[in-house]
């Protein structure tokens, strides 16, 4: 794993300032490039780590336990530079390994071919990091064709709209395009993914989303450890009540097997080449993780109470990032129920 010198200590004390300003704080950006982690999927040739799927799903669930929204962009960025290697071959945008990369594959835009490259038009909502970001890789139609193209943002507007529960911190507002003029070999239709590169995606949403629900345990245990006790009840302290502790070992064993699921999941596709048979049942067990973690912090909120919600309380706010991060489209529960049953039933 990456050394992490100071980095946990960093992104919670960037914590408030990361929501309040809708996008991370500068120092917690500056300490993350500092240790690598914009290079997790930047390719080993260009000076990258290339990490596999375990290790990255490993990594942003140690940021997410300090800050679920700082460990989201770092996840987009890995996103990013996985479909950039994949799917574009020119450019030069690697030539800092680590430069923060941000990224939609929406096909938001239209590509026209010029004699000097493709001129692109177009809108892209939700663009994790986009205002903090060096690059972007945008999907677009060119010719009737999906692609990808990889742009300097420096060329792109920001419409600032993101304005969510949780996760504010992403600062995945929407990036413009005007008749950006993009050379021709940063543009490259996209081609089929790999399923081992739908895991990795998918471990861009449930990592921070698990670190999340790892940093709620820590302010539960910290609860447990001090002379808070349940109120109108003659117990001291929280840990002298049955039911709490019964609680929070609920909690807690939901929460370690998110992370379980997770891992054993990572571990199958950085194993070997996944076959299409084995997506139903992979999407189902991610998404029951992403469920394990809102479940599990329901009870964290139970145990603490309503001032839990309070706005100065650390954990309303891994509630919040849960609550949204956990139903990410890689996540989605009823979806992947319905795939799991037709691949069952035979009627795919």
């Amino acid at each position: 794993m990456i050394e992490k010198s100071n980095v946990d200590a960093v992104l919670r004390a960037c914590a408030m300032k990361t929501e309040e300003n809708d996008r991370p704080a500068g120092e917690a950006l500056e300490v993350l490039r500092e240790n690598g982690f914009f290079a997790l999927r930047t390719p080993e040739e260009h000076g990258g780590a290339w990490a596999g799927t375990e290790t990255v799903a490993r990594e942003l669930t140690a940021l997410g336990r300090a800050c679920p929204s700082t460990s989201w962009v770092v996840g987009t960025c890995a996103t990013a530079k996985t479909l950039a290697a994949r799917a574009v071959t020119g450019g030069g945008f690697f030539a800092d390994p680590d430069a923060l990369f941000c990224g939609s594959g929406v096909p938001g835009g239209r590509g026209e071919r010029t004699p000097d490259g493709v001129r692109v038009t177009g809108l892209w909502p939700n663009v994790s990091g986009c205002e903090d970001a060096t690059w972007a890789l945008l999907g677009l139609v060119v010719e009737g064709a999906f692609s990808f193209a990889v742009m300097p943002t420096s060329d792109l507007a920001v419409e600032r709209t993101w304005h969510m529960a949780g996760m504010r911190g992403t600062g995945s507002h929407t990036l413009v395009a005007d008749a950006v003029l993009v050379p021709a070999d940063r543009i490259a239709a996209a081609n089929p993914f790999p399923l081992n590169d739908m895991m990795l995606f998918a471990m861009t949403a449930l990592g921070p989303v698990v670190g999340a629900a790892q940093g709620a345990l820590d302010a539960v245990h910290a609860m447990f450890a001090s002379d808070r006790k349940p109120f109108m009840t003659a117990y001291t302290r929280m840990g002298e009540s049955a039911g709490a502790r019964h609680w929070l070992a609920e909690a807690a064993y939901l929460v370690q097997r998110a992370e379980t699921t997770m891992l054993a999941v990572a571990r199958e596709a950085d194993a070997g080449e996944l076959a299409a048979v084995d997506a139903p049942r992979l999407k189902r067990a991610l998404a029951d993780a992403g469920r394990d973690c809102r479940a599990a912090v329901d009870l964290m909120l139970d145990l603490h109470g309503t001032s839990g919600f309070d706005t100065s309380n650390v954990l309303q706010r891994f509630w919040r990032d849960i609550a949204v991060g956990s139903r990410h489209p890689h996540l989605n529960p009823y979806l992947a129920v319905e795939n799991l049953g037709t691949a069952l039933a035979g009627t795919g």
